[in-house]
């Protein structure tokens, strides 16, 4: 997007971006809106992770729990995810091609020497959707991926692992981003911030001196404004590998977008809900209540609060008898 700051609209600058990290700023912003896609970034958008490990063999000092947990955490792509469902709108009863992809982790140890089996080692050994997604992630220089478990002579690893869909709302081994960064008013000229410090504020709290140009300095007798609102915004995201620091923003766009899309379809009515066309008061059409009072949901003749409703000593329960003082 066009940087323009001054043009009133939302624009993006991009600060710097590399395969696992995007660092760029967003102006003209408001602070709601500006975490509620931090919030998204971080935790609802859809990857895939394994999720059920069968165990064949295993003769390595680790347990099976322990390893499974390990295989959990690994990093795969989830490039061409939307192209899996979710295991719960799936009609298979375990798993099948539709909603899952299954690697197989297979190793045996026949020498002297210690064997590693890395993330390399787990294999697709199903069908799926497309040839990205589900490969394990391998960044580092050997291209290896992270280490599983060590073998010596005699020991064997053979596990089966289904890989699903999921969001870090169900647990953090679908979180897409290892970290987000996130910050406004770096010179902290709306004083959301009150520095304890021991001598020199400046000295013992040093500014990002990027972010701090970027922002503009408070200027020597520059009156405080108590109605400013923040509307710069520095974003850092770094991904785990699964999908790159663009994708991840944009589809956080796209998550935030049809969540706010869902909410104005209700509330304008546009999907009938309850038969009544949209949200309302609980007054509204006979409703719980009227002018008397609120009602309870066993009948018109109990009343709650709004005195006159119920007998003259004052309101009822709700079995319609007992009166409660006068003057409620």
């Amino acid at each position: 997007m066009e940087y323009d700051n001054d043009a009133g609209a939302i624009s993006a600058r991009v600060l710097d971006a590399g395969e696992m990290n995007a660092h760029f700023l967003v102006d003209n912003f408001n602070l709601e809106t500006a975490n509620a896609l931090r919030r998204v970034m971080l935790a609802e958008i859809p990857t895939i992770a394994i999720d059920i490990v069968e165990v064949l063999d295993n003769t390595t000092v680790l347990a099976d729990e322990f390893i499974a947990h390990r295989l959990g955490l690994i990093p795969l792509s989830a490039k061409g995810v939307e192209e899996l469902q979710y295991s719960r709108d799936c009609d298979c009863e375990g798993y099948c091609e539709l909603c899952s992809v299954v690697l197989t982790l297979n190793a045996r140890c026949n020498s002297d020497q210690i064997m590693h089996v890395h993330a390399r080692d787990l294999v697709i050994s199903a069908g799926r959707p497309n040839e990205e997604v589900g490969n394990p992630v391998l960044k580092d220089p050997e291209r290896n991926g992270p280490c599983i478990v060590k073998l010596r002579k005699g020991q064997a690893i053979h596990m089966r692992c289904i890989a699903k869909k999921g969001i870090a709302k169900e647990h953090a081994k679908w979180a897409p981003s290892a970290a987000i960064g996130f910050e406004y008013d770096p010179n902290n000229k709306l004083k959301h911030l009150d520095y304890w410090y021991e001598a020199d504020a400046q000295a013992e709290w040093p500014k990002d001196e990027a972010h701090a140009n970027l922002d503009g300095d408070v200027a020597d007798g520059e009156p405080f404004d108590y109605d400013a609102k923040p509307e710069k915004f520095f974003y850092n995201v770094e991904t785990v590998g699964g999908l790159d620091p663009d994708q991840i923003v944009h589809q956080g766009i796209a998550v935030l977008q049809k969540k706010l899309a869902e909410i104005i379809s209700v509330v304008q009515g546009d999907d009938n809900v309850d038969g009544f066309g949209g949200a309302q008061s609980p007054q509204m059409n006979g409703g719980y209540g009227n002018d008397a009072g609120y009602t309870t949901p066993y009948g018109n003749n109990t009343v709650w609060g709004g005195g006159g409703g119920g007998p003259a000593g004052g309101s009822t329960t709700p079995f319609g008898a007992t009166p409660y003082g006068g003057g409620y």
